[in-house]
């Protein structure tokens, strides 16, 4: 083994405090441990943007929202096939580390263009400010979990894909944390270049990401090893094949990829109308603004403990013992029971547990499940068609259920229960037979 080998399979203190607590191999130490610190980094960072990115949704106008989701769907499109035709350009080691790098250029810039007299105020900057970050939150974390899928195999996703996620929820406790004990001190402006500073770091958390998979990648080669026993052979030296329509082309012939994109756009269907069930009750049980943000602020501090407990120590267990589908399948199997709970109790106590839990299945369950079906795909699917799933159907679920949500919304919580046990209905098989599918697939 070389030098550059072995430091890339040397671990740290920390590594070893978490190797103590969950399945990870000696030599996927460095790997989980930069890749959680990545995705802490990552998500925390987002997590700075979105209060400035809410706050410039009201600048725009509340009563006009559905014109910023319109927007965000619109540039979606635009962003996609840009985004496949510079990785169809550029080295994936260069091209990775490049994208958390610009996003941390454009933050600087709006937080530039703020600090103008006056620009914080105007309408269009606002809009333009909250369509790019609605924009770029699914694009970065889209091209993590590709990464991911490209680093490790199959069945290592399968024991470390719920650990590395407890890098994002972790990170998604800490931004809030740190927007909350800032905002006064430092303002918009100065939460928008911590920001900056964080995805600087998870920029140079990649390129170190991508050294770590080289190195890994020709040891695992050196010594035989099969791809599915070790790290992916693929290699992030070069720049994608083909063109920057590649990405939808791919989604439309294969029938493996449309499963996935359904999956993803039913489950969005589910969350939207389960915040808009939850939004309603908690506007009519709290008259004051302050105490509406206390509570989504205890469901999303309860949600995100649980959850990164769960990452930690239960998603890998979980997926060992029942498998891929059961993943999949957990959390229709949830939403038909809370649905109609909901439909025999339509009171916030009880819909706020069923928020609690779906979103604790999700994150720490169905989000990194899904994330694995990835891993038995070529390298630019994984890139190319993975970020037109995650970008364009996710935010075309988002405005398609939103509208059909406000039509529903005048028959009250227990219309969206229905609307809501519809849509499991065609989730449950949809998700069956992704895991048919995932499983055939050798």
């Amino acid at each position: 083994m070389t030098e550059k080998q072995a430091i890339a399979t040397r671990p740290s203190n920390m590594a070893m405090w978490i190797r103590s607590l969950v399945a990870i191999e000696n030599r996927e130490l460095r790997a989980v441990w930069l890749s959680m610190l990545c995705f802490f980094f990552l998500f925390g960072s987002y997590s700075l943007v979105k209060p400035v990115r809410d706050a410039m949704g009201t600048v725009y106008g509340m009563s006009h929202i559905q014109e910023l989701f319109t927007g965000t769907f619109l540039a979606s499109f635009i962003f996609a096939p840009l985004y496949s035709g510079l990785a169809s350009r550029i080295r994936l080691s260069v091209f990775l580390p490049a994208v958390y790098g610009l996003i941390a250029l454009s933050i600087v810039g709006f937080d530039l263009l703020f600090a103008s007299t006056g620009a914080q105020h105007d309408r269009w900057i606002a809009a333009a400010f909250y369509i790019w970050v609605s924009t770029f939150n699914l694009l970065i974390i889209s091209v993590f979990w590709s990464f991911m899928a490209d680093l490790f195999s199959r069945t290592q996703a399968q024991r470390l894909f719920g650990v590395i996620a407890a890098g994002a929820t972790l990170g998604g406790i800490a931004g809030p944390a740190i927007a909350a004990a800032c905002a006064k001190s430092v303002g918009d402006n100065g939460l928008l270049l911590i920001s900056a500073v964080g995805f600087t770091i998870t920029a140079w958390l990649v390129t170190r990401l991508t050294q770590v998979k080289e190195a890994l990648r020709a040891h695992s080669s050196n010594l035989g090893a099969q791809e599915d026993a070790g790290y992916q052979s693929s290699t992030v030296h070069h720049a994608l094949a083909g063109n920057s329509l590649d990405g939808f082309r791919a989604l439309l012939q294969s029938p493996y990829l449309l499963l996935i994109s359904a999956f993803l756009l039913l489950m969005t269907w589910i969350s939207t109308v389960v915040y808009i069930q939850l939004g309603d009750l908690i506007s009519h049980a709290f008259p004051s603004r302050e105490a509406r943000t206390q509570a989504f602020a205890v469901i999303d501090l309860t949600v995100n403990s649980l959850a990164v407990c769960v990452q930690l120590f239960g998603t890998s267990r979980f997926v060992k013992r029942f498998g891929v589908m059961t993943g999949l399948l957990l959390n229709p199997v949830i939403m038909v029971i809370a649905f109609v709970a909901i439909v025999f109790s339509p009171v916030l106590m009880a819909l706020g547990s069923i928020q609690v839990l779906r979103r604790v299945a999700e994150y720490a369950v169905a989000k990194p499940t899904r994330e694995m079906l990835f891993t038995v795909v070529d390298q630019e699917t994984k890139y190319k068609a993975k970020n037109v799933i995650d970008t364009v159907v996710y935010r075309f679920g988002d405005v398609s259920s939103a509208w059909v949500s406000s039509w529903i919304l005048p028959f009250g919580t227990v219309g969206l229960a229905i609307l809501g046990l519809v849509v499991c209905a065609l989730w449950f098989p949809v998700a069956y037979r992704l895991g048919k599918k995932y499983e055939s697939i050798r």
